[in-house]
């Protein structure tokens, strides 16, 4: 490659508003998660995990683990191609049953990823309908932005978490055009909730398919865990539902679950389905014993909001600002990129803590954040920890707290 194509690249990674992104080697210890080893110089220490998307531990479940054993002894590492040529296993087809029950739809399909996901399933359900317009929530995941722009159909954003705007939009639209509403139920940096109940009737006024990502609610919300929609009590208020295996449920993939003639189109059409080699069986294997067992246990789902309820008091009792109260994420609000990396940095040298800076493209500049994630492994004394940590080293860095707020003394 000549030095005028590498200049380019320089030039790109040194206009970029977030900088490099710097990665820590960790390694999650199974059986001891919340505790990991980090590797650096070629040593490891033992670190203590905040920011990780399994949020209830079932990455190390005995179920999970044992599961995704057996299923390597009888099958071996990898299935072999794509689903359509000779890698459906039969591990396969029941996770793709047990989701479909979940949701109570009539069939669901996976993906290798909640992003492949989304940009296969949305390329084909807004792609194959003539003329349809989508309207898309303001923050909603950059594989859905994607799986729109791969589709070329007419795309209207709506405001974030605001149905007066959407109806506004919808009701100026060509009331014969097929029309589509794509919203997340948890958003994965504010930690809010869409008004599901208002999206829902929008869509009915209007003669809407709808279209829900539930990546961050699927095992953790609802009955069974099958998200905030079914909490709600509106599942069937959405034609589609999305989630993931990588999050509640602590493997990796991804999955839609829908009416069988959508879910049909989208096997039989999306790229990102079609043209890819199949989750391992060992993993179906696992995320189908994780999904089974969240559907007959609440545990793991009491733990883990008795967890984020405790960081949110105490939060609030030191004044630390945060986006929302509503979820598990607990998105510290720091507003400097500089300050925010120091944060994590301080965390980790001093505490041994690890919840990582998110700044641009994740967030907007001037709205970083610390993403924090208290899971069912953590315990009520972790909690405490933590705060106390962050209280302290918001104090050492001057950060400002809420108004008539003051650091707390650690008990």
């Amino acid at each position: 490659m000549t030095t005028q194509y590498l200049d380019l690249f320089s030039r790109l990674i040194e206009g970029s508003d977030g900088g490099k992104r710097e990665f820590l080697e960790i390694g999650r210890l199974a059986g001891r998660f919340p505790a990991a080893s980090v590797h650096s110089s070629g040593d490891a220490d033992s670190i203590s995990v905040w920011c990780s998307n399994d949020y209830l531990g079932m990455g190390q479940h005995p179920a999970v683990l044992e599961a995704m054993k057996e299923a390597v002894d009888k099958y071996g590492a990898g299935a072999g191609g794509s689903r359509n040529i000779g890698g459906t296993n039969h591990y396969h087809v029941l996770l793709e049953k047990e989701l479909a029950a979940l949701h109570g739809k009539d069939d669901a399909l996976l993906f290798t990823s909640g992003y492949t996901a989304n940009d296969g399933a949305l390329s084909v359900i807004a792609g194959r309908m003539d003329g349809c317009v989508v309207f898309s929530d303001a923050l909603n995941h950059a594989s859905i932005i994607d799986g729109l722009r791969h589709s070329r159909a007419q795309k209207q954003i709506f405001r974030h978490n605001d149905p007066a705007h959407l109806e506004e939009l919808i009701s100026a639209a060509d009331p014969g055009a097929p029309k589509l509403i794509v919203a997340e139920s948890v958003y994965s940096m504010n930690g809010d909730i869409a008004p599901l109940p208002e999206l829902a009737d929008i869509a009915k006024r209007h003669g809407a398919m709808t279209y829900l990502d539930e990546v961050h609610a699927v095992g953790m919300y609802g009955p069974e865990g099958a998200g905030i929609a079914a909490r709600e009590g509106i599942a069937d208020d959405f034609t589609v539902i999305m989630g993931t295996l990588a999050k509640g449920y602590g493997t990796t993939g991804g999955y839609i679950a829908g009416p069988a003639e959508v879910i049909e189109a989208v096997r039989m059409f999306s790229r990102s389905f079609i043209f890819t080699t199949a989750l391992p069986p060992a993993v179906a294997a696992g995320a189908l014993a994780a999904v089974r067992h969240l559907r007959s246990s609440d545990a793991e789902r009491e733990r883990l909001w008795s967890n984020a309820q405790l960081m949110h008091r105490q939060l609030n009792e030191r004044g630390i600002p945060f986006i929302s109260d509503q979820t598990h994420i607990v998105s510290v609000l720091v507003r400097d990129e500089a300050l925010c990396k120091r944060m994590s940095a301080l965390l980790l040298e001093r505490y041994g803590i690890y919840v990582q800076a998110i700044n641009a493209p994740s967030v907007r500049v001037g709205e970083e954040i610390l993403r924090v994630a208290p899971g069912a492994v953590h315990t009520a004394d972790d909690v405490r920890g933590f705060v106390d940590a962050l209280d302290r080293i918001w104090d050492d860095l001057g950060a400002v707290r809420l108004p008539g707020a003051r650091a707390v003394e650690a008990k």
